[in-house]
């Protein structure tokens, strides 16, 4: 039997980009919901095949926002062979004085955990489960909202430390992430983060959606659009 879509996705940007190497040591970000999860499946999976040529750690970071990994969750990962490491961070408490919590903010210190964690123990990358439309849409809040034509980048080199974040979703569309986790039987475990105001990402999932009629096919052409720009023909 073959592999599921999702990971042959996956395995297509894996090698596009070249995003594993040789004894990398590979930390990837384990929220809880659907999308990091496929993504420790998909590690969990390749883990396993004749020609492994690298290491991970999965690592859940909570706070009074997002709670600990749930037991149905902690024991699929034990299944797939993944010891999960979690680690508290009090991120309301880092909220500065007249300032309000957002998404941005919680991403933010979350990512710098990740970070922290990765420097201090070795890792040289850190693989984060944005799939294509998290990425499109994102290029649509900063287009619209802030006049740059910019997004998540598949791969991206910190200046300051040995860290390189990947992105190893980024042809995967939120639907098959949908279907993988409905026929594999463990979308009831998996969590969506309950913070209100995300408005913004919101207004740019349906944008996303409008524009492209919510065709996956159109979704990986914008895509594509990104990686064939031609600057003689722009402002």
């Amino acid at each position: 039997m073959g592999q599921p879509l999702v990971f042959r996705l996956i395995d297509k940007a894996i090698f596009e980009y070249n995003l594993i190497e040789k004894d990398d040591r590979i930390l990837t970000g384990a929220s809880g919901g659907k999308d990091s999860t496929v993504l420790v499946e998909y590690f969990a999976n390749r883990a396993r095949r004749p020609d492994r040529n690298f290491s991970f750690t999965a690592l859940h970071i909570c706070s009074e926002i997002t709670q600990p990994l749930c037991t149905e969750l902690k024991g699929l990962f034990k299944s797939w062979n993944v010891d999960a490491v979690e680690k508290f961070v009090d991120i309301l408490g880092r909220v500065k004085e007249g300032r309000k919590m957002n998404c941005w903010w919680c991403s933010t210190q979350r990512r710098s955990e990740l970070l922290d964690y990765a420097i201090k123990n070795g890792f040289n990358k850190i693989a984060l489960a944005h799939h294509l439309d998290d990425i499109l849409e994102t290029l649509l809040m900063n287009a619209l909202e802030h006049g740059t034509l910019s997004t998540m980048p598949v791969k991206l080199n910190y200046e300051k430390y040995p860290i390189q974040i990947i992105r190893p979703m980024c042809y995967v569309p939120v639907d098959v992430v949908k279907e993988h986790v409905e026929k594999e039987g463990y979308a009831s475990v998996t969590c969506t983060c309950d913070f209100q105001d995300n408005s913004g990402r919101k207004a740019a999932r349906a944008k996303l959606n409008l524009l492209t009629d919510c065709k996956n096919e159109t979704k990986q052409r914008l895509f594509q659009a990104l990686k064939n720009i031609q600057p003689e023909y722009l402002p």
